[in-house]
């Protein structure tokens, strides 16, 4: 065991979704794991930890040092320390660019806007907590509605050929508005890239999107095709870091490595 590497983890723990990312001495992503986070947040965290541990080959013995982060961060029994997501979420960014940047994460429950200077000090954030509009469980309710798998989103926004606006911003009103635009024979392609255009309009009206942009969170891994639509929006590339769904776990376990 003495010639084994130390491995470091960070242990994201959404209130949707749990991820772990586990990084060599090298900073380089060995081992990830993500699960829907349910009502037992520990045992979650221990299961993705176990999986993620797999894929790296390691063991509980060859950990350096775990941090946790998240909405359920002291839930977290393998982590010693614990970080704001704000924090672990600019650092894991800032680690793939390193530059100044404005960090969009979409995630299942709420939405983050952070701006980083060109040495990754944070100079402001803006969170949306008070409506579920333009996350996650937004697209999650309107597939819903839909009846779509969520996971074909993506692609059924890709062959839009006229986008249907969407009015309205709260989830409800969206639903009711949904179904009007099906009873009036609207595709549900178009309805669906309506739906990711309000997503983006949500996030613009957070805060201005200066500098280099960045896009993270579960919703981006899952529906590329909107970091497409913010371009051609803003006019200009958007960045997205590798497994953008474990950009806040990523930070953590840099900070582990710091510790």
């Amino acid at each position: 065991m003495a010639n084994r590497q130390r491995i470091f983890v960070g242990i994201d723990v959404g209130a949707s979704r749990t991820k772990v990312a586990i990084l060599d001495a090298h900073k380089r992503i060995v081992g990830r794991s993500v699960a829907k986070s349910g009502t037992d947040f520990s045992a979650t965290a221990r299961r993705c930890l176990q999986d993620a541990l797999g894929m790296a080959k390691g063991s509980i013995d060859d950990i350096g040092r775990a941090v946790a982060t998240g909405y359920g961060r002291k839930n977290v029994d393998a982590a010693r320390d614990s970080k704001t997501e704000i924090s672990c979420h600019a650092k894991g960014c800032f680690h793939y660019f390193p530059m100044e940047i404005t960090i969009i994460d979409i995630g299942g429950q709420d939405n983050k806007i952070i701006k980083l200077d060109d040495k990754g000090r944070r100079l402001n954030f803006k969170m949306n907590r008070k409506c579920a509009a333009g996350t996650g469980a937004f697209l999650e309710e309107m597939s819903l509605r839909l009846d779509i798998p969520i996971e074909e989103m993506d692609g059924l926004a890709r062959k839009s050929t006229q986008m249907v606006e969407m009015g309205s911003y709260c989830t409800v009103f969206t639903a009711t508005e949904v179904l009007e635009k099906i009873r009036l024979g609207k595709k549900v392609p178009d309805i669906v890239k309506g739906l990711f255009a309000s997503v983006i309009k949500r996030i613009m009206e957070m805060d201005t999107l200066t500098g280099q942009v960045v896009m993270t969170g579960g919703v981006v891994a899952h529906n590329p095709f909107m970091v497409t639509m913010l371009e051609e929006t803003l006019g200009r590339p958007v960045k997205v870091p590798d497994f953008p769904q474990f950009t806040g776990a990523v930070g953590a376990a840099l900070f582990a490595m710091d510790a």
